[in-house]
């Protein structure tokens, strides 16, 4: 089970824990458990026999099969609709699975990760996800800090991060200025990984010279190199939420990846960002 932040590289460590170990010549299968809708997932994992539901024209096998001598990465566990948490708790017990509409058990030979950005403990005690289904996933857990609480990490990923986009765009030649140096190590980095990708990805397209500077970044760089503010200090809620907000956006695949990130439905979201000024 890989916790932690969103953005901070869980599929690369389940990818790392495949390509590592005796099962690197099988299959890395991966789905987003948050992606897939509730009536889809369990087709997804466990496949359905022919003529199961509407449009079930022919057979088809499940992810845990597919994934037999590999891996299969559940990603967003904590996303799992609690219907099928029961029927996930049992494939991992009996290691088999019953495909939709059939009476036979497959049996599957797959090494399982997990990841998600949630507290499961805390879903654990809120009712929103099984104990004992819990305690099967978290065999041994690894847990990701956030890049913020990685300073000793950061100027290596960023030149790495800096050399791949480079190389892509044909800049090869291109560095970082001090101060953007200064503002990337000032910064809090909310979107992690991910974040640090797009930020630097940008910066690599808009810069005119060899050089990237702080007018090649977002906007947030320039807050993130003043002073944090006070305690007192003459700032609107609005204006902190805005700020918020805009830090998730930057950071999030979709608006409803950062809707989730923030616990608020996406229309709520959509509605902020007008009020707010964020379109």
């Amino acid at each position: 089970l890989i916790t932690g932040e969103t953005g901070t590289g869980k599929e690369l460590v389940a990818r790392a824990v495949h390509t590592a170990g005796p099962r690197r010549s099988g299959t890395f299968v991966a789905i987003n458990c948050a992606a897939v809708p509730s009536t889809l997932l369990e087709s997804e994992l466990f496949g359905h026999a022919r003529g199961a539901f509407t449009d079930a024209k022919a057979a088809r096998e499940g992810l845990f099969v597919r994934a037999s001598g590999g891996t299969l990465f559940l990603d967003e566990i904590g996303d799992m609709p609690m219907e099928a948490q029961p029927k996930l708790l049992r494939a991992l017990q009996e290691r088999t699975v019953r495909p939709i509409g059939s009476n036979d058990e497959v049996p599957f030979d797959t090494r399982i990760v997990t990841a998600t950005h949630r507290d499961l403990e805390g879903d654990v005690a809120d009712s929103r996800f099984r104990e004992d289904l819990y305690y099967r996933l978290n065999v041994i857990a690894v847990t990701l800090p956030g890049l913020r609480d990685r300073p000793a990490d950061l100027r290596r990923l960023t030149e790495g991060v800096r050399r791949y986009f480079a190389t892509r765009a044909g800049k090869g030649n291109i560095e970082f200025s001090k101060a953007v140096s200064d503002a990337f190590a000032a910064y809090s980095w909310p979107g992690n990984l991910r974040e640090l990708r797009n930020v630097i990805e940008r910066a690599v397209i808009l810069a005119p010279g060899d050089t990237i500077e702080t007018a090649d970044l977002p906007e947030e760089f320039s807050a993130a190199s003043r002073p944090a503010l006070a305690v007192g200090a003459r700032v609107t809620l609005d204006e902190l939420e805005a700020e918020h907000i805009r830090r998730i956006l930057a950071a999030s695949r979709s608006l409803d990846d950062a809707a989730r990130t923030l616990g608020i439905d996406p229309a709520t979201l959509y509605r902020k960002r007008t009020k707010l000024g964020l379109l």
